[in-house]
């Protein structure tokens, strides 16, 4: 395996610059496509010598055998490229996990430094002492709410059931003024109720007592004369 020396750099005397974890993932993304590139021709080779060994079959064995040792061989190059290619890609995953990793840590640390100088211009004691400051100025206002909203100098003294029975009272006696205006005025004249309009029973009693009527007039004239 010297080409993936070569790729990465290797061969060369002296000191070895080390790549960026971003470098060396470009590198193996790049073997990587390379890789698959030679497969796929190992695959066409592949089927290639099984198609000239089926075609010479019993007419050329010689041929046909050839055909199939070549087909043997592409398959053996096609295992390795498999193995590699498994290899590189473990690489490639370590190494996107450490970069993301390290990208992530130095994130953290900037903000751990950047929290650490914002802490610094505050004092944990000077918070709490304002935060108990803002309690107890708001108890203050609360006090101060309540006190603005009780009445004073009106209703102080008053007692409230000794109102109630009072307004009571009052209920009561406008109830019966009203009880009173409903009662029939003397003199009036109530109004005369159709005849047609009372229900068969009722017409028969208002007729029945105007004849008693009729009859009594009658009886007091006679006696009169």
């Amino acid at each position: 395996m010297a080409w993936i020396g070569k790729i990465f750099g290797g061969g060369g005397k002296g000191k070895e610059a080390i790549p960026s974890p971003q470098e060396a993932i470009q590198k193996l993304r790049e073997t990587e496509e390379m890789l698959i590139k030679k497969q796929e021709f190992l695959e066409k080779k592949i089927g290639s010598e099984l198609a000239t060994a089926k075609k010479h079959g019993t007419k050329n064995k010689r041929l046909a055998l050839h055909a199939l040792k070549r087909k043997k061989q592409y398959e053996k190059q096609l295992g390795q490229i498999d193995g590699t290619l498994s290899t590189i890609e473990f690489q490639r995953e370590a190494l996107e996990n450490a970069s993301t990793n390290t990208e992530v840590l130095s994130v953290m640390g900037q903000a751990a430094k950047a929290l650490k100088a914002a802490h610094n211009h505050m004092d944990v004691d000077k918070v709490h002492d304002l935060m108990d400051d803002i309690a107890e100025q708001q108890q203050v206002a609360d006090e101060i709410s309540q006190a603005i909203s009780n009445p004073i100098g009106f209703g102080q003294d008053i007692d409230e059931d000794e109102l109630m029975a009072e307004l009571e009272n009052l209920e009561q006696e406008e109830l019966d003024e009203e009880l009173l205006k409903v009662g029939p005025t003397p003199g009036a004249k109530l109004p005369e109720v159709p005849a047609d309009s009372l229900v068969p029973e009722q017409h028969k009693k208002v007729k029945h007592k105007e004849e008693e009527d009729k009859d009594l007039a009658e009886l007091e004239a006679w006696v009169a004369n």
